[in-house]
């Protein structure tokens, strides 16, 4: 290959900057393997930055989508420095109902590409079975649990300052080497297929992902280059058609998702595609429903573990779904999808049952909880679709739950949970995230009812529009609001950033961002 055509070959491939949890940037649902929610360090978004001048909205962008019932926008996925032949590019990804793909260059708020993934517009579901796809696109992580930052405000992203290095006489710059030594080879060449490479689970990647993931409303599993929404190969089969199906996420070139309700043809499952031999297992939940809506988390060694309604806690060996270990949680069972964290030398993990318990357990032992908060009826817990999960500079490990009406912060000992503070009151709040120290949470204005004979017309014409209000991660303080700049309610999907911006979607099909401007 000559020295011109390498030198192209090496633009393709997206260079990243490691502030975060695996290549620093928000990837997937719940934004890392393990649904942390947790973005460690920002080099403009703290909570002191949050009270001065600079943050706001930046912009918005309306998209060509059809809402299949309430589904509308998944949750954007994120690839920052992206070099290409136009230079470094932040990009970001998602989905729509009426099975779109959309490219944005987050820092333009421009769209780059769009793709259909499928033929014909699909017929609407019912409010359990929307149809369309539901699933968040994603890009492939790792399972390891990334270095702990040394102190706010560090890293890559927009706000920091540029750097540069000069190699050996006739070698090239070392951040060429640099790409190249990282581009490596493997299945699917350079930037490979499933990204994280065939290195033991929870390894550092060898080669660079290349590809954006999606679930179409057929169950058809797509990879499409990030340049361009090209799919290389055809897609592949991996679920039955119209299923609801969700925190879809690619480890070690294996891509898992969940399914739920019995919706279309799909048992209640975990699946698992070999992306390789393109094989597909699946772990099903019988007689019950899996809880939450990511799906499964990751331990650092590449261990699933999913929640079922019916009260139990699995854990999943990676490649054949077989049970590795359970855990009971009794009656009335779990609403949520698992978060794991660290503590000290200790993987945790949290999940919440319908009687607004919350299940701490050390994955090293899955037979018995370490502690449990004691049952309630305030809803602290009871909606918990997801937690976040963070630690502070001093190394305390936090939790946070969206309950009925606010977000519930609870302060974690290896022993014990210990609740800390309670947001301001939000209508229907989605799960929060923690960007460098501040939460992120977002009153969606969803109208919610028990009431089965109201349309989806009929509850969004009750729905307010959405607001994010910014908090102190430590007390819980309000430190910023969009105000009035939202018009639409969110119903899934949910929120999501770094490098400085972060992103919601809205039931109208509008994107919204948010955060400090990128300095020109």
């Amino acid at each position: 290959m000559t020295g011109i055509a390498s030198f192209l070959l090496l633009l393709a491939l997206p260079v990243h900057a490691q502030f975060g949890r695996g290549d620093g940037v928000w990837s997937t649902s719940g934004g890392d393997a393990q649904r942390s929610s947790w973005v460690r360090t920002d080099p403009k978004i703290s909570p002191e930055s949050m009270q001065k001048p600079g943050f706001g909205f930046i912009w918005k962008v309306k998209l060509n989508n059809e809402p299949r019932q309430l589904n509308s926008l998944t949750a954007v996925s994120l690839l920052d420095r992206y070099i290409g032949y136009r230079g470094f590019r932040s990009l970001g990804f998602l989905g729509g109902s009426s099975d779109n793909i959309v490219a944005l260059d987050t820092d333009l708020g421009r769209v780059e590409w769009q793709k259909r993934l499928t033929p014909a517009s699909a017929p609407q579901g019912s409010l359990e079975c929307p149809g369309g796809m539901t699933a968040t696109v994603s890009r492939p992580v790792t399972t390891a649990f990334p270095a702990m930052p040394a102190g706010r405000g560090g890293g890559g992203g927009r706000g920091a300052a540029a750097k540069s290095a000069v190699g050996a006489p006739d070698e090239g710059a070392v951040t060429i080497a640099e790409i190249a030594a990282r581009a490596g080879a493997g299945p699917g060449g350079p930037g490979g297929r499933g990204g994280a490479g065939r290195g033991a689970p929870g390894g550092p990647p060898r080669r660079m992902p290349n590809y954006i993931h999606a679930v179409s409303s057929d169950g058809m599993f797509h990879s499409l280059w990030v340049s361009n929404g090209e799919e290389p190969d055809p897609p592949v089969r991996f679920l039955p058609g119209g299923t609801n199906v969700y925190g879809l996420i690619v480890v070690n070139n294996v891509a898992y998702a969940a399914t739920g309700q019995r919706c279309g043809a799909a048992p209640n499952a975990v699946w698992a595609l070999d992306l390789e031999s393109k094989q597909v297992a699946s772990w099903k939940a019988d007689g019950t429903d899996i809880a939450g809506t990511e799906g499964t988390a990751f331990g650092p060694d590449g261990t699933l573990y999913v929640a079922t309604t019916g009260g139990d806690l699995m854990a999943l060996e990676a490649k054949t779904l077989a049970v590795k270990g359970a855990y009971s949680g009794g009656k009335p069972g779990f609403v949520s999808s698992p978060v794991i964290f660290e503590m000290k030398d200790k993987t945790l993990l949290a999940a919440a049952t319908k009687d607004d318990r919350i299940h701490l357990l050390d994955t090293a032992s899955m037979s018995s909880a370490v502690y449990q908060t004691p049952a309630s009826a305030d809803g602290s817990a009871s909606s918990s679709g997801a937690f976040a999960a963070w630690q502070d500079a001093s190394g305390n490990a936090w939790l946070l739950a969206p309950a009925a009406n606010a977000i519930v912060a609870w302060k974690v000992s290896e022993q014990s949970l210990e609740r800390a503070w309670t947001s301001r009151e939000l209508v229907s709040p989605l799960a929060p995230m923690v960007l460098n120290g501040v939460v992120f949470a977002v009153s969606s204005g969803e109208y919610r009812t028990q009431d089965a004979k109201m349309t989806a017309p009929q509850r969004a014409q009750r729905s307010a529009p959405a607001v994010i209000y910014a908090l102190d991660g430590a007390t819980g303080k309000e430190l910023w609001n969009s105000g009035k700049t939202i018009t639409s309610f969110v119903h899934g999907g949910g929120i999501s950033g770094g490098s400085s911006q972060l992103y919601l979607g809205t039931y109208d099909g509008t994107l919204y961002a948010f955060g400090f401007g990128i300095e020109h």
